[in-house]
């Protein structure tokens, strides 16, 4: 399809576009409309509704919450489940050591946190945005930014209704041109219009490489008997060797349900390592499989998050808008928590935002925005644990994670005899070639305990219309093979945690299969193909996951 055939976009004017209906974009959008109401702001998301993407653990520090709705307290919100307990523990293959709580450092405890739901935080939070009067449009992507003398003025929805070949089908709609004084990108990590716009503006200039890691959560309905409300309990070690960073979480939450989920940093060497299949072995270790006797599994989902923490934030502003959230990188790697500082940024950015639209500016950089976070909460936060991520990368989980606490003691103390730590390679460049690494033989699933890819798709209730252009865009197939295939022995069937990528054999050679269709929308393949060959692109509106309280 020729773009020059196509009719024009139809445009709407606001002062402010939210991409992305997370809890920083939801965030930026009250906090918009409570300083500055007559401010017009409209939130577009890629989900079917706020919360069909949105996938955390997630205990939630509520420093945030309290600060943007002070009322959520009174009300019947969603975190409801204060932490009660709080366990750490080491694995080893067959047995655990409980760390006493009273090394953690301070920062680390959860005492005053709640176990939720991020999705219906997310919900909860669209209720609040839509009675100050903020226009939210789930069920449309963002896919292109628009431009005005290389200002961003606003971004472009995808086109509806365009099949594979490209035509155009009876179904066809044309995007929307949504045309603001200011956008903010709230996409989550690795976004795909947030990375167009850290390329052209060079906003990763004289920073350290941003690292990523892969989070799989299961959702399980527990028997009475094995459900403690408010239990929170992370693990490292096992099923992970010492030179493979990760670890585990599992929160008791609601009416008997279990999050467990488990993280596998996309740092990681070994090209036969499958994050799923890690996930599944941990499932089985004896300290975690009994709390899931007589239980059922209801949901699955995945998601790339941000590792890098205080030395890969990029610059966050550029003519007409800013980063927030994850796709700005505020996750706190060792507390294993973002969204408070997502929330942060986003107020931070809204009043900066309307302290510049209140002066009469348009489409020019927020430079007070970028210097504020820093001096914020979210900078206090990610200083003190700023050395733990490259500690654990050097040094292994077992000494990296010793040192990375002492460091964060004495952070708490106000210095640190380490200075700041780089983080080294990309984690695209991490993969050693096959032939110098071991293969990993995973054990087959039960179907009770452990289970396949596909089967946990279906879980995520996954979906995309089927005849469209492809969103998973590989640029050199001859590459794919070449390097992809045959030096690293198709890392892409076993790092993506949904079953898109197959090699399968074809008349004696290996064909690269894409099932489109199955993909969760995590953004591994972005990240952490050798070749960075792989490009993921927004689908459909609509497309993809539909979790329902994940």
């Amino acid at each position: 399809m020729n773009a020059a055939d196509l009719p024009a976009r139809e445009a709407m004017e606001f002062d402010v576009v939210i991409v992305g209906a997370g809890p920083a974009g939801l965030a930026a959008a009250i906090r918009l409309k409570q300083v500055a109401p007559q401010t017009s702001v409209v939130v577009v998301e890629k989900g079917s509704e706020v919360g069909a993407h949105i996938l955390s653990g997630a205990v939630i520090d509520p420093i945030a919450l309290d600060r943007l709705v002070p009322e959520w307290r009174g009300e019947d919100a969603p975190p409801r489940t204060a932490v009660s307990a709080d366990r750490f523990y080491v694995l080893g293959s067959s047995g655990a050591l409980r760390l006493p709580n009273l090394l953690m450092p301070p920062l680390m405890g959860n005492h005053g946190n709640f176990i939720v739901s991020l999705g219906d935080v997310c919900r909860y939070l669209a209720q609040k945005a839509e009675k100050l009067g903020v226009e939210i449009y789930p069920g449309f992507a963002a896919a292109e930014v628009m431009f005005e003398n290389d200002a961003v003025a606003g971004v472009a929805t995808g086109d509806m209704g365009v099949a594979k070949d490209g035509h155009r089908k009876a179904s066809f709609a044309r995007g929307m041109d949504l045309r603001a004084k200011y956008t903010l990108l709230a996409e989550g990590a690795r976004g795909s219009l947030a990375k167009v716009l850290i390329e052209r503006f060079g906003l990763a200039r004289n920073r350290q490489p941003q690292k990523f890691g892969l989070g799989l959560k299961e959702l399980w309905q527990v028997a009475p008997g094995k459900f403690r409300s408010g239990l929170v309990q992370h693990t490292m070690g096992w099923p992970l060797d010492n030179r493979t960073g990760g670890g585990s979480f599992l929160y008791h939450f609601a009416d008997n349900l279990v999050a467990v989920g488990f993280v596998v940093h996309l740092n990681y060497a070994n090209p036969y390592l499958s994050p799923f299949e890690e996930f599944q072995r941990f499932k089985t270790h004896p300290l975690i499989r009994d709390t899931f006797a007589g239980g059922k599994r209801i949901c699955y989902g995945a998601r790339a998050l941000t590792e890098g923490g205080w030395q890969s934030v990029p610059k966050l502003v550029f003519p007409g808008g800013a980063l927030i959230g994850c796709a700005a990188g505020f996750m706190n790697v060792p507390r294993i928590k973002g969204s408070h500082n997502a929330m942060l940024s986003g107020m931070i950015a809204a009043e900066r935002v309307a302290a510049a639209l209140a002066a009469g500016r348009a489409h020019d950089e927020l430079a007070d925005y970028d210097a504020a976070w820093r001096a914020s909460p979210i900078g206090r936060d990610l200083w003190r644990v700023r050395n733990a991520k490259p500690l654990w990368s050097k040094l292994g989980t077992r000494a990296g994670v010793a040192a990375g606490a002492l460091d964060m003691w004495t952070n708490t103390l106000g210095f640190s005899l380490l200075g700041t730590l780089g983080h080294g390679k990309p984690d695209w460049a991490t993969l050693k070639p096959a032939a110098k690494c071991r293969p990993i033989v995973y054990p087959k699933p039960d179907g009770k305990l452990t289970f396949d890819r596909l089967s946990s798709v279906y879980l995520s209730n996954t979906n995309h219309e089927e005849d469209q252009p492809p969103h998973l865009l590989v640029r050199d197939g001859a590459l794919q093979k070449s390097s992809e295939h045959d030096v690293y022995a198709g890392p892409s069937a076993r790092y993506c945690p949904a079953g898109v990528y197959e090699w399968v054999e074809e008349a004696g050679q290996p064909r690269f299969v894409i099932n489109a269709q199955n993909c969760v929308h995590c953004k591994t393949c972005d990240i952490k193909d050798p070749n960075r060959n792989i490009t993921w692109a927004p689908p459909e509106g609509g497309g993809g996951p539909n979790y329902p309280n994940m």
